[in-house]
């Protein structure tokens, strides 16, 4: 049997999914939004960032990782945040909520500064352990996808691949979706050899997340 090119992560085992609990069972907080890079906190623990396009369910998706239903807040119009959010965890990395791409109103200025602090922080941030490139499932990969992973290709962060809204998709519709997803990212050198299949909404994926961000060092 011929093995899929980057599979859906496993289970964890007990003492992985414990070390998840663990480090989301205590507070999470909202430290600072940076507009940019001298006002990046000190790189004095490590961090996991989130990126992906607008509408993608990223906020959702930190709430849920943190149990929090409103740490993460979304912007009713895609493109208005234009911070870098870092959140604190006991003991553990900051979460980095990275401004949503792919929008189509925000004005050209904005995204161009977007665009140079993305670069400035992806390429600069040493503490950065792994980037989560949120996918929609509905949608698979889209041209932006492609670019902020050539990105991170460019700059030697290793990236992983988060499908989001997976209880959105239809069963005889997954297998082509992923087929999709993994032949996009057998380009990229930097993407992680694993996926995971998520949903904020009904916890699918959330303790095998919170377990592999605990994991990192």
């Amino acid at each position: 049997m011929t093995m899929l090119p980057f599979p859906m992560a496993e289970e964890p085992d007990q003492a992985s999914k414990e070390k998840g609990r663990l480090l989301f069972a205590g507070a999470t907080d909202f430290l600072k939004g940076v507009v940019a890079m001298d006002g990046l906190p000190a790189p004095d623990r490590i961090e996991v960032c989130f990126a992906g396009r607008s509408n993608v369910g990223k906020s959702s998706l930190i709430n849920a990782l943190t149990g929090r239903v409103k740490l993460a807040r979304a912007s009713n119009t895609p493109g208005r945040t234009q911070e870098i959010n870092f959140f604190t965890t006991t003991g553990g990395p900051y979460l980095v909520d990275l401004p949503g791409y792919g929008y189509a109103n925000a004005p050209v200025k904005i995204v161009e500064k977007w665009q140079r602090l993305l670069k400035n922080y992806l390429s600069g941030r040493q503490n950065l352990r792994r980037a989560f490139v949120l996918i929609d499932s509905r949608h698979g990969v889209k041209k932006v996808d492609e670019e902020i992973m050539s990105l991170l290709d460019k700059s030697a962060v290793t990236f992983q691949v988060v499908m989001t809204k997976a209880d959105k998709v239809k069963e005889n519709d997954r297998a082509k979706m992923l087929e999709q997803v993994r032949k996009a990212l057998s380009k990229h050198p930097a993407a992680y050899p694993e996926l995971v299949l998520t949903s904020s909404e009904k916890g699918d994926g959330i303790e095998t997340l919170r377990a592999i961000i605990a994991g990192l060092d």
